[in-house]
């Protein structure tokens, strides 16, 4: 009987510790996808108009105005892509965590859940790096190709596109604990399971 007891307050303890993990993740997901839906915001509505002297005709400037846009970089289109799919992908887990394990068979749902996890944090990451590299090269420019740079005449263009790639960043962090802490939950036997009737 004492023994009974003792492995019912086991399997209490056990199902309180994976419920705790069940809100950390929750939590984290939530975050992740304010960080990537904000990210994807950011560089989507990006854009900055400027008017600029060309020449002069005796007296008279001539002007061009020109305009700086996230989708005339195709590496920004690909960062927006990535960082509304991560926010999608997040959006649908955070759905079935809410919903509940009913849905479950055999623990095939961790699974897929775990494969999607690592394909949105590939994604984001590829976008993040391509995102990076046109950014530095917006700001540095390339001398040895002679690329100017175009962040000292369009600075709250590059200010923005510097504020998604570090809310996009964040958001990619958080889809790696998340994804580490979906593998470790797969990994682990399932005690819960094994020691209730």
């Amino acid at each position: 009987m004492a023994l009974e007891n003792g492995e019912k307050v086991e399997v209490a303890e056990a199902k309180a510790k994976a419920k705790k993990k069940d809100w950390i993740v929750l939590s984290l997901r939530v975050v992740a996808f304010f960080a990537t839906a904000s990210a994807t915001l950011l560089m989507a509505l990006n854009k900055q108009t400027k008017t600029f002297v060309v020449a002069n005709v005796g007296s008279t400037p001539i002007t061009a105005t020109l305009a700086a846009k996230f989708n005339q970089t195709p590496a920004f289109v690909f960062f927006v892509v990535a960082n509304a799919n991560a926010s999608l992908h997040n959006l649908v887990m955070i759905a079935m965590d809410v919903l509940g394990a009913q849905y479950d068979y055999k623990g095939l749902r961790l699974v897929c859940i775990a494969i999607l996890d690592m394909m949105a944090m590939a994604l984001a990451s590829a976008g993040d790096g391509a995102a990076t590299f046109m950014s530095e090269l917006g700001k540095n420019g390339n001398s040895h190709a002679r690329w100017g740079k175009i962040c000292d005449k369009f600075e709250r263009y590059c200010n923005r596109s510097g504020g998604a790639l570090v809310a996009s960043f964040i958001g990619f962090i958080l889809l790696l604990v998340i994804s580490l802490m979906s593998i470790i939950k797969l990994l682990k036997p399932n005690r819960i399971n094994h020691a209730s009737p």
